[in-house]
């Protein structure tokens, strides 16, 4: 039994910017901006996105040469099962705790649409409440994406697709209403510091909203046929193009319309910007729905990817056997989705005090799987040209890493990232160790 052969170019490109962009634009602009200014910040995500090209050139051209829902687990199995299980098991922490996040913070945004939903708190973690209609809402969207991802890939995909758009279409809508609305004069002084340092202050935190991409390889073998490997490369740059596109004009857009500083350290700064600016509250639901419906498709676009990489881990006898049954008739890796799920299910109750330190990791995560499929591509590339691609990759993703790891670096791990990569490593080692004799 196989996947399912459905997924078209748009549904690759809906994967890949669908699972990048979140709601950064809304909930953090105010950091961006005083990390860089205006024009900081706009750098900083536009030399990140050029930095990435080499990376997403060689998954790009790893998708087209292996087709294989592994991913980097595929990649790294010429270099034993030991390497192959550590990369697939650290990227599906990047993807993995996507989910239960998003599964909280839907109830956090949906809040601000109807207030009433902030009520009947039950807990507190970590001195954060934990409401219940928040609670009652992210199982109950848990229990939705994993019955879309049971059904079938082309439910994932329009359901992916749907949402992806609709975001893209809200904001140009807000951007829009805002034309003649905004002044060169409010972007100004453009960088919060030294143009150097405050490019480089942006460009720290930019690769953690600008994962995602890399999801597309997850699901190559479920191309339609005829899907030609020039696809994969189209879906990957252009959610690499698109995805930089809108966060830097998301930032143009919100440092013109009102002086910047004086949006510092003002939640849900672009939305407070284009209120100032138009004057009225419609514009204020507009990107409200917007962030509502970006973090669904990245709930969704991190859901499948986490489930197909679970999936290859049971496939190639690297855990539980059971982990790779496809379903007869959806023709979808049935038990992987289910264990997605559950684990959202039972993470989301912990909130989002208690998530932090894990989603740091799943960033650093993300990183070290980048560097896993560099050093696969420079391993199997032929020619001069494709080795100094995946090594230029090696050399981005290795620097990204290295800033989660060095002391002296404004942002490196704390003492609870460190406990929760060790937990999620012992972790992978029972797991990896109580796999079948016969793998």
């Amino acid at each position: 039994m196989q996947l399912a052969k459905k997924l078209r170019a748009v549904d690759y490109f809906a994967l890949g910017f669908g699972a990048m962009v979140g709601v950064g634009w809304l909930v953090v602009m105010d950091d961006w901006l005083e990390r860089g200014g205006p024009l900081g910040a706009i750098l900083g995500f536009a030399l990140c996105g050029a930095a990435l090209l080499p990376i997403g050139y060689v998954y790009g051209r790893l998708a087209g040469a292996m087709p294989d829902a592994g991913s980097e687990i595929a990649y790294t199995a010429q270099f034993g099962d030991r390497v192959s299980f550590a990369a697939g098991w650290m990227m599906m922490l990047a993807y993995l705790v996507v989910c239960p996040w998003e599964a909280i913070a839907i109830g956090k945004i949906a809040s601000y649409l109807v207030p009433s939903l902030s009520t009947i708190e039950l807990y507190q973690v970590a001195g954060k409440p934990v409401y219940l209609p928040h609670l009652v809402a992210g199982i109950g969207l848990t229990a939705w994406i994993t019955l879309v991802n049971y059904r079938g890939i082309r439910w994932s995909a329009r359901f992916q697709n749907v949402t992806t758009f609709s975001v893209i279409a809200l904001f140009a809508v807000a951007c829009l209403s805002a034309l003649g609305k905004g002044s060169v004069a409010n972007m100004k002084p453009a960088f919060s510091g030294g143009a150097v340092v405050s490019t480089l202050l942006v460009l720290q935190v930019v690769p953690y909203f600008m994962t995602g991409f890399e999801a597309v390889p997850k699901c190559a073998e479920e191309a339609s046929p005829g899907f030609g490997r020039r696809g994969f490369f189209l879906a990957i740059f252009c959610a690499l193009g698109v995805g930089v596109l809108f966060y830097t004009l998301a930032v143009a857009v919100v440092s013109s319309l009102t002086p910047w500083q004086s949006l510092l350290h003002t939640p849900f700064a672009t939305a407070v910007a284009f209120e100032r600016a138009l004057s009225a509250r419609w514009i204020v639901d507009i990107l409200l729905a917007a962030a509502l419906l970006s973090l669904l498709k990245v709930f969704n676009g991190n859901f499948l990817a986490a489930s197909r990489l679970l999936f290859a881990l049971g496939r190639r006898g690297l855990a539980t056997p059971r982990l790779a049954w496809i379903h007869p008739k959806n023709q979808t890796p049935a038990v992987a989705v289910a264990v997605v799920g559950a684990v959202t299910v039972a993470f989301a109750p912990l909130g989002q005090a208690v998530l932090i330190p894990i989603a740091e990791v799943g960033s650093f995560a993300c990183t070290l799987g980048w560097l896993a499929a560099c050093v696969a591509w420079l391993r199997m590339g032929k020619g001069v040209r494709e080795r100094a691609i995946a090594v230029t990759g090696i050399l981005v993703a290795t620097a990204l890493s290295l800033i989660k790891l060095i002391p002296c670096v404004p942002g490196h791990f704390s003492k609870w990232e460190w406990i929760a990569l060790a937990a999620w490593a012992l972790v992978g080692l029972a797991i990896h160790r109580k796999r079948p004799a016969a793998a």
